[in-house]
């Protein structure tokens, strides 16, 4: 059985989103064209971490070229997508494993998510060898998100994101870790209850 990829050349949308309440959402990358949609899981650290390399790559790009690469300095507000998901939202996999590239012949940005996969080795060493060759592995490597992207569409992708990450619970004023509706035991007020 070859791997399954899930290709989007210039998809119609693609976005970070998430479902559930704040404390208690799940994150995921979705794509969609032509009438279908993939979802897949990940973390908030790693829709957070992807946002801000597309960015660094964007202004890297823009900055080797002079200027004259077809990449925003910032996102359009024209391409603000404030919408949810596509429901229902069908995890294909769990993300483990991003890459980042820029097609400079094409000038398009490249996102690849590949599932999360456990492997068993004796050392760190033969996991790390494990992990290269099982990702190499066209033939039977894990299910993988490949989504091709116009750089104002990637630079409007990471201005969502991290909106989407942002908008989780506030942070408390004298600790700085997330308040739920009833508060929080805050390690600053030395384990009493600071509501919120």
């Amino acid at each position: 059985m070859s791997r399954q990829v899930f290709f989007y050349d210039a998809p119609d949308r693609f976005v970070a989103g998430t479902v559930g309440l704040p404390g208690r959402r799940s994150f995921y990358l979705q794509a969609t064209a032509a009438g279908r949609t993939t979802s897949v899981a990940l973390e908030k650290t790693q829709v957070a971490a992807l946002a801000e390399r597309i960015d660094e790559l964007l202004d890297e790009v823009v900055r080797r070229s002079g200027g004259s690469a077809p990449v925003p300095a910032v996102s359009p507000p024209e391409l603000a997508d404030t919408a949810p998901l596509e429901s229902p939202v069908e995890e294909e996999f769990r993300v483990g494993t991003m890459a980042l590239a820029w097609d400079g012949e094409d000038q398009r940005m490249i996102v690849e998510a590949q599932a999360l996969v456990e492997l068993e080795a004796d050392s760190d060493e033969d996991l790390a060898d494990a992990e290269e060759r099982l990702l190499q592995d066209d033939e039977n490597g894990p299910p993988m998100l490949r989504v091709r992207l116009t750089g104002t569409m990637a630079r409007a992708f990471a201005k969502r994101a991290l909106e989407v990450v942002n908008a989780g619970r506030p942070p408390c004023p004298l600790c700085s870790l997330p308040l739920d509706p009833e508060g929080h035991v805050c390690p600053r007020q030395n384990g009493y209850r600071r509501d919120a």
